[in-house]
């Protein structure tokens, strides 16, 4: 009897073990999910962040080139005008 004793107390014993080790593990898991909560919640950050950015960016070259544009207007209208003034001097002096 005091053999089958031992042995139940020492299943007993393993049992409480085991259910140590899988409370341990039940608490790592929660941690590990507040965790990846958390990882997540930064992850949608970022995304908001990296659109606003590229929405920004987008009005930012969209501006840049109107204003390459508005450039290329200026100096094609100074290139005509000085044109203009020239061909208007060249005949001023050969028929005037």
């Amino acid at each position: 009897m005091q053999e089958g004793r031992s042995r139940l107390q020492q299943t007993q014993e393993e049992v409480e073990e085991v259910k140590d080790i899988m409370l341990d593990n039940m608490n790592k898991t929660e941690e590990r999910s507040g965790k990846l909560s958390e990882l997540e919640d930064r992850a949608e950050n970022l995304l908001e962040k990296s659109k606003a950015f590229e929405k920004t960016s987008t009005q930012l070259k969209q501006k840049k080139r109107l204003e390459g544009k508005k450039m290329k207007m200026v100096l094609i209208g100074v290139g005509v005008a000085a044109m203009v003034i020239l061909v208007g001097l060249i005949i001023f002096a050969i028929f005037g």
